[in-house]
């Protein structure tokens, strides 16, 4: 039978992933809106909420890399380190 071995879980890492799916979940969220509201018919994309959504993918995307990028750094750095303690 095989071991249960557990997954060590780090929270940070696990916020740091949810915060990458809501900036960039958010952000293809309001890009597809405003596809969706060219193909119903909005003309006026200056009032409203329409502001907002063209906004928040130049903001949520680049958001979304940085902290994609951090993610990936402190997951390597974890990894390196329980590796190294491994070995020992």
């Amino acid at each position: 039978m095989a071991q249960d071995t557990s997954i060590s879980g780090n929270r940070g890492e696990r916020i740091l992933a949810y915060m990458v799916a809501a900036a960039v979940g958010l952000s293809i969220i309001a890009f597809l809106s405003i596809i969706i509201g060219t193909a119903a018919g909005v003309r006026n994309f200056g009032e409203g909420i329409w502001p907002v959504a063209f906004v928040l993918p130049l903001i949520g995307l680049p958001i979304g890399l940085i902290l994609m990028i951090v993610l990936i750094v402190t997951s390597g750095l974890r990894r390196g380190r329980e590796a190294r303690n491994a070995g020992n």
